[in-house]
């Protein structure tokens, strides 16, 4: 199985919307075929994995990260497949959070007389399709904020300059969980201040994730850097039809999502985003757009990168939150990882409320 996981990770970043998925065929304790799942419409791991081993499946257990489909989507069911190729045992890490199987799946390898059994390394299975499952459970992406700030948490100076707190592997890292995700959100401040592009640069990246702009009053300039190269979605609370227009001539989406205080419902567009498939969002904004997605709970995951310097109580913060009364009252963070990136330290905290 952690072979099997192995394999599913080659799929980090293409995958999208489906979930990451491997296998591993074994027989008289060999391993005779093994697959993961590429991208949307090609073949699924157990495919991959039934054609290497051929007539040699029969008889052998399959090792899957995810339940075996038992519908027809873009391709036939897996199921059905291990199911012909002989297989008489299937050892499965988690069930399928996806409706259409939930169980299906198992259920029908063991009315085909397949020994089928789940659970095996589900803990890290969970992991690898973190953004999926909550997609599939809770309509939502798994929404992942990431900052760079200095060790006393600061994340520009206070005239905006913050080009570079962190150094070059820390960048690139940072890229990396872009590449990941299916869009990077941002807010219109952090695009008027410094016009980003948003992409994936400093690492191979076969697919460019979408871009969300999450700008209340469409004040974002026709010439924004964030506008070019398509995919880009602009969440608002205007119905200002010029506006509106002048974006979508230029290819972008506009989706008016309006709470009653006149600015974005926050909670509404992640499941707008939810509703377009995608599992995993990536978050670079600025301290107010990050305060307020903390305070509506919809961050499930922080990755904040520190840098070893101090720049002093002037410069600007992490997150703009309301000062707590009592200990009790804090965000309390359970960290999950903790590691150094040339000279900065690297920290994946989820809040302890949040999470699947």
């Amino acid at each position: 199985m952690a072979r099997a996981l192995e394999l599913a990770g080659r799929g980090l970043l293409t995958t999208t919307p489906n979930p990451r998925v491997g296998c591993v065929i074994i027989r008289d304790g060999v391993s005779v075929g093994e697959g993961w799942h590429r991208r949307a419409g090609e073949a699924h791991a157990e495919i991959e994995a039934l054609r290497l081993a051929g007539d040699r499946a029969r008889g052998a257990t399959a090792f899957v990260t995810l339940e075996p489909c038992a519908h027809h989507g873009r391709t036939p069911p897996c199921a059905d497949a291990l199911i012909a190729a002989g297989i008489s045992r299937v050892v499965v890490a988690m069930e399928d959070p996806n409706p259409l199987v939930a169980g299906r799946g198992l259920e029908r390898l063991r009315l085909a007389g397949v020994a089928a059994q789940c659970g095996l390394m589900s803990t890290e299975a969970l992991e690898l399709n973190i953004g999926f499952v909550s997609r599939m459970t809770r309509g939502r992406p798994w929404i992942r904020l990431k900052a760079a700030a200095t060790l006393d948490g600061k994340t520009a100076l206070n005239n905006g300059t913050s080009q570079w707190i962190t150094g070059a592997a820390a960048r690139r890292d940072g890229h990396a969980w872009r590449a990941r995700a299916c869009a990077v959100l941002t807010g219109i401040g952090t695009v008027l201040a410094d016009d980003p592009q948003l992409n994936v640069r400093e690492v191979a990246c076969e697919r460019q994730p979408w871009r969300v702009l999450i700008d209340a009053r469409l004040e974002v300039p026709t010439s924004a850097r964030i506008l070019s190269g398509g995919h880009c979605l602009v969440a608002t609370a205007s119905d200002d039809r010029s506006r509106i227009e002048s974006l979508q001539t230029l290819g972008i989406e506009v989706v008016s999502l309006p709470n009653p205080a006149g600015k974005v419902d926050l909670q509404l567009l992640m499941h707008e985003l939810g509703r377009r498939s995608f599992n995993e969002i990536h978050v670079e904004a600025g301290v107010k757009l990050n305060g307020s997605l903390l305070r509506e709970r919809c961050v499930d995951e922080l990755l904040l990168y520190l840098a070893p310097m101090l720049v002093g109580d002037n410069a600007q913060g992490l997150f703009k939150l309301a000062a707590a009364d009592a200990l009790d009252q804090a965000t309390r963070l359970d960290i999950r990882d903790i590691r150094q990136l040339g000279k900065d330290l690297r920290i994946v905290a989820r809040p302890i409320t949040q999470g699947l």
